[in-house]
C-alpha cells in the first residue's frame, strides 16, 4: 500500500458521507424498516473509536446469524460508514436474507500499534456475543466482512480464531468465537510482500511501528497466511484485477494457503476493477456473497 492509498481512503469517506441521514449516514443504504443500534460502546470507555452499530431485519424473530463488518482505509482512516456507502446493494441483501451486520469502529494504527486494532476487532466481537440475547444474535451463526485494512483484520480474525493468540486481546486471555465464514475484499495477507514493505511512511510500517522488511518477525505475527491451518473456515475472496494498492497476489497468496491446507475458499478477481467501488457491489458478486453466507451459517 502506498501513501496514494491514504488519498483514496479519503475518498472513500467523502463518498460515504453523500449518504448522510442524522447521525447514521448509511442507514438509508438499508431496507426500509431495519432495526438501528447505533453508536454501542463495545469495551466500557468512552474512546469513539470503541464503538458499534448493529443493524437488524425489521420483525426480527428468534436468533439469528451475524455478519461482522470491518472497515477499510489503510489502518489510519475512515469509519464504520465507509465501505458500506459504496456496498449498499450488498449490505441491503443481507438483511433481506435475515442477516443482522454489526459494523465496527477500531483505533487507528496512528493511536496505537499492532495488535491494538486485531484487539479491538477480538473486543468488539466478544461484546457482541455476550450480548447476544439483546439483540438476538446467534453465537454459533458468526461470519466476518472486511474491506482493504478491514480484509485484513477480518482474516487474521478468522484465521487466528484457533490459535489462542494472548496478544490479540486485551486482557491477554484468548476467547475463540464460532467464526463460520471470511469474506475478504482485497485485504493484504503477507506484509513482508507488500511492495512498500521497505518504506517507512506506508501504512503497514505505521501499523508495525516499523517496515515489514525491518521486523519480519512482528510483520509475520500480524499476516493472516501465518495463522492459516486445516480447522480455518471457508473464505470468499475477491481482488480487482487492476488493483494498484493492495496487489491481487496478496489474495492470490491467500487462496493458495487455504487451497494448500483444505480449507474451502475460492477467490474471484474482478475483471478491470481497481481497488474499491461499485464494481463489487453488481448483482453477480452480491448473490455470490448470499449463496456462500447461507450455505456457511445454515
Amino acid at each position: 500500500m502506498k501513501l496514494s492509498f491514504l488519498k483514496l481512503a479519503l475518498t472513500i469517506c467523502t463518498l460515504s458521507s453523500a449518504f448522510a441521514q442524522n447521525t447514521n449516514r448509511v442507514l438509508a443504504l438499508f431496507p426500509e424498516g431495519t432495526v438501528l443500534h447505533g453508536n454501542i460502546p463495545y469495551n466500557s470507555d468512552t474512546l469513539k473509536k470503541h464503538l458499534l452499530d448493529i443493524y437488524l431485519p425489521a420483525k426480527t424473530q428468534g436468533k439469528i446469524p451475524l455478519v461482522v463488518f470491518i472497515h477499510g482505509g489503510g489502518w489510519l482512516v475512515n469509519d464504520k460508514y465507509a465501505d458500506i456507502g459504496y456496498m449498499g446493494n450488498t449490505v441491503s441483501a443481507l438483511i433481506n436474507n435475515g442477516m443482522a451486520v454489526a459494523s465496527v469502529d477500531y483505533r487507528f494504527a496512528s493511536q496505537a500499534q499492532f495488535p491494538a486494532l486485531i484487539q479491538d476487532c477480538n473486543q468488539a466481537l466478544s461484546f457482541l456475543t455476550k450480548n447476544a440475547e439483546k439483540y438476538q444474535l446467534d453465537v454459533n451463526r458468526i461470519a466476518l466482512m472486511g474491506f482493504s485494512a478491514g480484509g485484513h483484520l477480518a482474516s487474521l480474525q478468522g484465521l487466528a480464531n484457533n490459535n489462542k493468540v494472548s496478544a490479540f486481546f486485551m486482557n491477554g486471555k484468548p476467547q475463540q468465537f464460532n467464526i463460520k465464514a471470511v469474506v475478504d475484499y482485497y485485504g493484504p495477507a503477507e506484509l513482508a510482500s507488500m511492495p512498500s514493505s521497505e518504506d517507512p511512511k506506508a501504512p503497514e510500517a505505521i501499523l508495525l511501528g516499523a517496515t515489514p522488511i525491518a521486523r519480519p518477525d512482528l510483520a509475520k505475527a500480524a499476516s493472516p497466511v501465518t495463522y492459516v491451518d486445516k480447522n480455518d473456515p471457508p473464505f470468499l475472496i475477491f481482488h480487482g484485477e487492476k488493483d494498484d494498492m493492495v496487489p491481487n497476489r496478496q489474495s492470490k497468496l491467500l487462496s493458495g494457503w487455504l487451497t494448500s491446507v483444505g480449507v474451502k475458499n475460492e477467490l474471484i478477481i474482478v475483471p478491470n476493477a481497481p481497488h474499491f467501488g461499485k464494481m463489487f457491489d453488481i448483482p453477480e458478486y452480491r448473490d455470490k456473497v448470499i449463496g456462500f453466507l447461507q450455505a456457511a451459517l445454515k
